[in-house]
């Protein structure tokens, strides 16, 4: 039987289940968290009672239990659990962030002294009107492929293979020094970025899977699997990321959507962004 992977915390109902359904298809999963959630029982192997807020004594709790059943790999979706995920990783001697990465991630002021000291602007207020994006990266040594451009409104988010910002030297450069700057070097990265006049500015720095359905998007646009590569890179694996698909897709949120209830959406794919609007207006 293959090892299973640890994850820290379940979340919200991510979806229907999207992305546990597609981890647990291919490896055991083992959830960390301080109760097993109706929606997630399906998808588990396991359950170690544990709050991942509790960094010391959750990693006490998943030593204890690899000694007897080891962990491939650790995963979270959560900014607030990476250091207690680094914390595991590294006691195990699993592949993982380093744990001052995972500290600084998990800390926007102290993200955004780094960034600043690596010559990379974050946003500030008066970048809040421009338009955001987000770059969806896989980090391979020193390679840093972004594999699609989430473009992001009130409303949700879309992606498109032929995204012309995939293209944007200024784009590039400046997820290439987010990256380097914050020492990334095995990970699925979320750069988010406000596009200024001045060029791009960083809003924020996720090295794990983002939320939303931005990874069921860039596969059904792109056909590069985002769940796929966290959890081969958890592992120790080296994921496959070359695009095979060239699509486009959007999610759109129902309006005043309560943030406690899982929130209501609709989804589309086309040949262009344009399409999935249309597809999007009419449903």
């Amino acid at each position: 039987m293959l090892q299973p992977v640890l994850l820290l915390g379940a979340g919200r109902p991510a979806h229907g289940g999207y992305p546990l359904a597609r981890i647990a298809a291919v490896r055991p999963v083992v959830l960390a968290d301080t109760s097993a959630p109706d929606w997630a029982r399906p998808f588990l192997s396991g359950h170690l009672a544990a709050d991942p807020a509790r960094e010391t004594e959750t990693a006490e709790t998943a030593a204890r239990y690899a000694a007897r059943h080891p962990f491939a790999g650790v995963l979270t979706w959560n900014r607030a659990q990476l250091a207690v995920a680094a914390r595991i990783t590294g006691r195990l001697g699993l592949p993982g962030l380093p744990y001052e990465t995972a500290a600084v991630c998990a800390d926007p002021p102290a993200l955004r002294a780094l960034l600043l000291r690596n010559r990379v602007v974050p946003a500030g207020p008066e970048d809040a009107a421009e338009p955001l994006v987000s770059a969806e990266a896989v980090v391979l040594d020193d390679e840093v492929r972004i594999t699609a451009l989430t473009r992001t409104t009130s409303l949700g988010h879309s992606v498109h293979a032929h995204d012309p910002l995939l293209h944007n030297r200024f784009v590039r450069r400046t997820v290439e020094r987010t990256v380097r700057a914050l020492g990334l070097r095995h990970a699925v990265a979320h750069v988010g970025l406000r596009l200024t006049e001045r060029g791009p500015r960083v809003t924020g720095v996720s090295p794990h899977l983002p939320g939303d359905l931005i990874p069921w998007l860039v596969e059904r646009a792109t056909g590069v699997d985002l769940v796929g590569a966290a959890l081969s890179l958890a592992c120790g694996a080296v994921p496959e990321v070359t695009p095979t698909r060239q699509r486009a897709a959007a999610i759109r949120f129902a309006d005043g959507a309560s943030r406690r209830a899982p929130r209501e959406y609709r989804i589309a794919e086309g040949a262009d962004a344009s399409e999935c609007e249309r597809a999007l207006d009419a449903a």
